[in-house]
């Protein structure tokens, strides 16, 4: 729910009310009775969604973000390794199809 400034306009009192979009405009001031009260424009502030519940990287503080960059660290220097195991892994033995381990083909000159 939206808070709204009213100003009575035959006394001059300014207030905010916190009331729904669908109520109303309030007519009555409550500081001298008289129903002169008109709601403001405003300024055109922004709709702050602040809690859980909404983007990951809102509103996180800088324990979270130091904490979440340790852990990138911690990820990449796990990849490296594992794909440098991998990597030697898949480069092919020196292995003919009949299982010659490296020995030179005989020639029949």
């Amino acid at each position: 729910m939206p808070t709204y400034d009213y100003e009575c306009d035959a006394c001059g009192h300014t207030w905010e009310l916190f009331q729904k979009i669908t109520d109303e405009p309030v007519k009555k001031c409550p500081d001298c009775n008289k129903k002169k009260a008109r709601r403001l424009f405003g300024t055109g502030a922004a709709v702050v969604f602040k809690g859980s519940g909404f983007y990951q990287t809102d509103y996180r503080s800088d324990s979270y973000k130091k904490g979440a960059e340790a852990d990138k660290k911690k990820d990449s220097g796990k990849k490296t390794s594992s794909t440098e195991k991998s990597s030697t892994e898949s480069t092919p033995s020196k292995t003919d199809s009949a299982g010659s381990k490296g020995k030179p083909e005989k020639s029949d000159s």
